[in-house]
């Protein structure tokens, strides 16, 4: 007992008093710390320091305050944002023939381009000093989406000019002499802008663009002027050939010391007009079935001035960080716009088509193997949609959160890719022919596009996520980075100490809580809520103490090779992005006021999370390169086994249900897709079509009851079935009528287009003349 009593207080002296703690514990550690920290490039050390982090950083502590969460202000649209929604926005998709600017005339329309310029679409961000509208990110974001339910090509021409180019760098770096030359003509159209960063030899790493400038003196306006020699191949650019003005990133040299001591400044960026001598741009990429003007961009020893960078000389070499803190925001609110798009168009397109499309006498909709993807549809919906208005409701706090962005990057496209494949599934021959009553198929060929942009998805994925969430949303580990790369050992090492005191704390709180919830399942957690939602809360807790568990090991044990273990750190990655997705899911439930019909979608998704959170630790477990501390990491967290699982049927079904009936969930569910007006229109066809065969689904019983009593013949044509129906007096005049209205509505919903020959005028299909029948 005596030699118990006399480790214990050995310990407490060497942790509790600094020099002996530093000596025996902290200069070790530090020593060790210092060797497996992985090297950092400045372009990697600028990423990890551009941009916050917000709610991703409550979840990787281990302990996140739900609270809190809920008490971040729901995003809302100001009357001025909606009446533009309403007015412009509305006018715009009526406008909107995609199938001709897709398969015809490859562009938009010129009264297209003339009302976007006029009415401020592309202006949505500038200042309203400068002559812009000055939306919200949350209206920025509803806007695209709302007219890429309409036409994908659209919204990507409005959505590049809010996003990362030259008005968001302008507004945050540019001179006051740049905003006034600039920002205004940018707001009334008069100038178009892109951004060039990708190029040949650098996509997704764009910290190596090989484009070059050479600071010399030149000649400029007749003058010998101070400024740089430029060269540049850059591809895959958005409004590159039809811009007047170009946002330009390259390598800046110095090698004759004309604006310092330092020879490489780094990445910067300038603001070049496309007439200026040298600048090639005009032609045209063809970017799969979409027709928004995107080509590559060249220029050969192309003089500009100094003052042309953008923010000034002094801003020469600065233009990584510029770039990456407008690209967080872009992320969090351009892709996310398209994925949201994509699932509101699928959920009311989709619900109505299998409500209209009959087989074997009855709607496709009421068997199980399409309510299955149905229900995965509809759940996706309101999960994308939750997803999209948390984060563009964070960018509006003045949150640029580079991880979350990545994070709805990465996800919400992927997410938006399955929604699009099972609604191609249902649809099925509808789906795949392609004209002016298909309004999936530019929707499908365009996914490949937000998969591939803005960060491929496969590096957003292995690299970033989990990359930068590692650092920068643990409360301790950039600290503890930037203290072993202090010059100062001595004061790096007093910095270390202090910080590792409060790492081992916060390890050992963590470790303490995983056991204690995984042999209780979460159920003594504390959940802000009742009801329903409740356990999913206790249930996010115990992920995200797993989480900070197994984070920390993975970083301990593997250090610097984590960086290259990408398979590991995408699966930490993975279950970070799930437990924001789930967060989004319930922060929406609460914000829609708990909604009842809302549940089964909020059972599925949560479900949904819950269970890729646990694969996602399977996988880790599986192949961590410690299996012993894998054993015993995975016996801490899921002491009685990972028993996550995927939604369940009786789920499904109810989706399927509230989907298959007009009602205000299903608006709710799909009220940022575009219904056109027009008699031919597709989208419009289809909803007329539903909501005409829901109200007659009365009448439809009462004709299959008397089918099978035998007062009506079996095995027709539906058209002759009512005709039956009338002479035997089994319905009247005005409901014959009903019945013919909603079977020719059904029967030109359900038509594809055909042609003379490819290319030539559309051959319409023969449709069903209620009349005559």
């Amino acid at each position: 007992m005596s030699i118990l009593l006399l480790i214990i207080i050995a310990i407490a002296v060497v942790l509790g008093v600094p020099d002996f703690r530093k000596q025996l514990v902290t200069r070790p550690v530090f020593r060790v710390f210092k060797r497996i920290l992985p090297p950092m490039s400045t372009t990697e050390r600028e990423a990890m320091e551009a941009g916050d982090v917000w709610w991703d950083a409550e979840l990787f502590k281990g302990k996140p305050d739900w609270r809190q969460l809920h008490n971040y202000p729901k995003p809302s649209l100001n009357d001025e944002e909606r009446a533009f929604l309403d007015n412009q926005v509305e006018t715009l998709l009526a406008m909107l023939d995609d199938y001709s600017i897709v398969h015809e005339q490859k562009d938009l329309p010129q009264d297209v381009w003339d009302y976007l310029k006029k009415e401020g679409f592309f202006a949505l961000i500038i200042p309203k000093s400068f002559g812009g509208r000055e939306f919200s990110a949350i209206a920025n974001s509803t806007i695209v989406s709302k007219i890429a339910s309409r036409s994908l090509s659209a919204a990507v021409t409005v959505m590049v000019p809010n996003s990362l180019g030259p008005g968001e760098l302008l507004m945050h770096y540019g001179t006051q002499q740049q905003k006034e030359r600039w920002l205004p003509t940018l707001a009334d159209g008069r100038d178009v802008p892109c951004f060039a960063l990708t190029g040949p030899e650098a996509g997704s790493d764009a910290g190596s663009i090989p484009d070059l400038g050479i600071v010399c003196k030149g000649e400029f306006e007749g003058k010998e002027t101070l400024g740089i020699m430029l060269n540049w191949n850059k591809r895959y650019i958005t409004l590159a050939p039809v811009a007047t003005v170009l946002g330009l990133a390259f390598k800046l040299r110095d090698p004759d010391g004309l604006m310092g001591d330092q020879e490489d400044l780094g990445i910067t960026c300038a603001l070049i007009p496309t007439d200026h001598p040298g600048v090639e741009t005009g032609r045209r990429h063809n970017p799969l079935a979409l027709a928004f003007m995107n080509g590559p961009t060249t220029g050969k020893d192309v003089f500009i001035p100094l003052d042309w960078i953008i923010g000034g000389p002094d801003y020469a070499g600065r233009g990584w960080r510029m770039l990456v803190e407008c690209l967080s925001a872009g992320r969090g609110i351009s892709l996310p716009a398209l994925s949201a798009a994509s699932g509101h168009l699928a959920a009311k397109m989709t619900s109505a088509y299998a409500y209209v499309r009959r087989q074997f006498g009855m709607s496709i909709g009421r068997f199980e193997g399409i309510q299955e993807p149905l229900a995965r549809i509809g759940a996706f919906a309101y999960s994308l949609e939750a997803h999209r208005r948390m984060t563009a409701g964070a960018i509006d706090l003045n949150i640029s959160p580079s991880v979350i962005t990545a994070i709805s990057k990465y996800h919400m496209t992927e997410m938006a890719r399955k929604v699009v494949d099972d609604a191609m599934d249902i649809h099925a021959g509808k789906g795949i022919q392609m004209g002016p009553l298909n309004y999936l198929g530019n929707a499908y060929m365009g996914i490949p596009i937000s998969i591939t942009v803005e960060g491929a998805n496969i590096l957003t994925r292995n690299l970033m996520i989990f990359g930068q969430g590692a650092t920068r949303c643990h409360p301790y580990v950039f600290a503890e980075m930037e203290a072993a790369a202090n010059p100062d050992e001595g004061e790096g090492l007093n910095q270390f100490d202090g910080l590792l005191v409060k790492h081992v704390a916060y390890a050992a709180g963590n470790f303490t809580r995983a056991v204690w919830q995984g042999i209780t399942g979460a159920r003594f957690n504390a959940s802000p809520v009742a009801g329903e939602t409740s356990r999913y809360y206790r249930d996010l807790t115990r992920m995200s103490t797993g989480l900070a568990v197994v984070s920390d090991m993975a970083m301990l044990v593997l250090g610097g090779e984590l960086k290259r273990r990408e398979m590991i750190s995408a699966r930490l990655g993975d279950i970070l992005s799930h437990l924001y997705m789930a967060s989004a899911t319930l922060k929406r439930f609460e914000e829609d006021g708990h909604q009842v019909s809302d549940l089964p979608f909020v059972h599925y998704c949560l479900q949904h999370h819950l269970h890729a959170i646990g694969v996602a630790f399977d996988g880790f477990f599986a192949n961590f390169s410690n299996p012993i501390l894998s054993t015993i990491l995975k016996r801490i967290i899921f002491p009685w086994g990972i028993r996550y699982k995927a939604p369940k049927d009786k789920v499904a079904t109810q989706i399927c249900s509230s989907m298959l009936k007009p009602g205000v969930l299903r608006e709710r569910l799909s009220h940022l897709c575009y219904v056109g007006a027009g008699e031919d229109d597709a989208t419009g066809v289809m909803e007329r079509a539903f909501v005409a065969m829901f109200e007659s689904q009365s009448l439809e019983k009462r004709l299959g009851n008397a089918q099978r009593a035998g007062r009506l013949p079996k095995r027709i044509p539906f058209a002759e079935l009512i005709e039956h129906a009338f002479a035997a007096k089994l319905i009247d005049d005005k409901e014959a009528a009903q019945l013919r209205e909603a079977e020719a509505l059904r029967y030109h919903a359900i038509q594809v287009d055909s042609f003379n020959e490819m290319g030539a005028t559309q051959s319409p299909a023969v449709p069903f003349n209620a009349d005559a029948a």
